[in-house]
């Protein structure tokens, strides 16, 4: 009886024990270990507040919200914030998590007007009986707080590129891109109510380091605030869209045109710029753009075309965003990216340096500038030219105003598999990224390429001082003695 026992003790009970520990303590440590968030709303002014929504593993938390800029600095911090886990819906890329507020957070007055981000942090020992390493996580949610008193200490503001952010967003699943979806599916609408990472950092935020450092005070909005605050506009003289400003509805064109007509002022140091037209919806907590499957566009359907949402420059929309910035994107393309010259010089040509955006620069007709920081590209925009007397003038035909002046040209290319959906496309066609200038009512300025900050950010002097030129003329001055 003995040995029974003691084969059984040896044989079934011990192993059957260890079992049910290693059991245990897989479900205890082989859990998810995460945390992510995002706020509540993009866009407060001081003095309000701003609420966070947090999923979190861990049942406590740390948040430290800091403003980014040429020095990063901390405004509020807090630990020991009580943590829960909720699950994604499904639709969470359109519709959103639809977590509930985990916090809130006065925004003091004395916050300046700038683009904010809250860190979300846990950490723990590990397994209780295996892996007792310290495990840490962190995520971050973007928001921007505007001026309390819209330009009491600047006249220029600067429009966050949130739409953009949102866009290429695949948090879920979607972004409004095949190639970074599920199983390479696009999507068509998008959720600003979920997770995600910004472009900020790889082209506003080089553009307002150099801007605080050189003395520029720069209040801050968001692509939203276009639409939803056009009354803002009117306490400043210049409007500046930095960086990949690739999606705009119709309301914030409609607003900024308007206010350019009055005699407002833009400067367009970016590109790929009011390329495609979305539609704001659920209040604008999301937005649909149908893109290259426009037909699918209930829209569509109506064939009441001009809130359709695909390219500002199809000719069903009938509104090309050259109306607006001067260029655009169908004679426009890349450089030094997506396989189209690579390798190259992304450089600007300039073409009248008589002209007052050139102004200090030493640049005579035919140099070139900004090649050391590759300034053209990775996309950018032009017009349709015309060549006279070896210069550059645009034919008009796609909708630049008459008053455009062509400064600077740099060859560019579409690749094939972006354009050759639009019917009307040129096979093979190469434009040029076109640095111009017009005046209609107000004054606009485009350096019509998404990384002209590189430029700023690589001490390049050329780029320094026309950045100079462009933010002092424009922001002190009305459109007619900008002319």
């Amino acid at each position: 009886m003995n040995m029974i026992l003691a084969s059984f003790w040896r044989t079934a009970f011990f192993p059957a024990l260890a079992s049910f520990f290693l059991v245990a303590t897989a479900r205890a440590e082989d859990r998810p270990f995460s945390i992510e968030g995002y706020a509540g709303d993009l866009s407060v002014a001081a003095g309000d507040e701003i609420a966070f929504h947090v999923s979190s593993s861990a049942p406590r938390f740390s948040v430290e919200i800091a403003r980014l800029g040429a020095e990063n600095r901390v405004v509020w911090s807090k630990n020991d914030l009580p943590g829960q886990f909720h699950p994604v819906p499904e639709d969470a890329s359109a519709n959103g998590c639809q977590w509930p507020e985990t916090f809130r957070v006065p925004v003091d007055p004395t916050w300046k007007s700038g683009y904010y981000t809250a860190t979300f942090r846990i950490a723990d020992s590990g397994g209780a009986w295996t892996g007792r390493c310290k495990r840490t996580a962190e995520a971050e949610a973007f928001f921007v707080v505007r001026a309390a008193e819209p330009g009491k200490n600047t006249k220029i503001l600067i429009q966050l590129c949130t739409n953009t952010y949102n866009a290429y967003n695949n948090w879920g699943g979607f972004s409004v891109y095949a190639y970074s979806g599920l199983a390479k599916n696009q999507g068509h609408k998008v959720s600003f109510e979920r997770p995600g990472r910004s472009q900020f950092a790889r082209w506003e935020q080089p553009f307002v380091v150099w801007c605080e450092e050189n003395g520029y005070a720069l209040d801050y909005a968001t692509n939203a605030d276009l639409e939803v605050r056009p009354e803002i506009l009117d306490r400043y003289n210049l409007v500046l869209s930095v960086g990949h400003d690739e999606y705009w509805s119709a309301p914030m064109r409609d607003h900024l045109e308007a206010w350019i007509a009055k005699g407002g002022n833009v400067a367009f140091f970016s590109g790929n710029s009011v390329c495609w037209q979305v539609r704001s919806e659920d209040e604008g907590k999301s937005f649909t753009c149908f893109k290259q499957n426009y037909h699918l566009d209930p829209i569509f359907q109506t064939r009441d075309f001009k809130l359709l949402s695909t390219a500002w420059s199809h000719h069903l929309v009938a509104r090309p965003e050259n109306e607006l910035t001067g260029v655009g994107f169908l004679n426009g393309g890349y450089r030094d990216s997506h396989g189209q010259f690579i390798g190259e010089k992304a450089a600007y040509t300039a073409h009248r340096p008589e002209h007052w955006v050139f102004e200090g620069t030493g640049l005579k007709r035919g140099d070139e500038f900004g090649g050391k920081d590759t300034i053209v590209g990775y996309e950018a925009d032009g017009c349709e030219l015309e060549w006279r007397d070896g210069l550059p003038y645009p034919t008009c035909k796609d909708g630049t105003p008459k008053s455009f002046e062509v400064l600077g040209t740099c060859p560019v290319r579409w690749h094939p598999d972006d354009a050759e959906w639009y019917e009307r496309w040129e096979i093979g066609h190469t434009g040029a990224a076109c640095l111009g200038i017009y005046t209609e009512g107000g004054t606009v300025f485009t350096a019509a390429t998404t990384d002209w900050a590189h430029g700023l950010k690589g001490k390049d002097a050329v780029v320094e001082r026309i950045t100079r030129n462009v933010l002092d003329r424009l922001s002190k001055t009305g459109a007619k003695s900008a002319e």
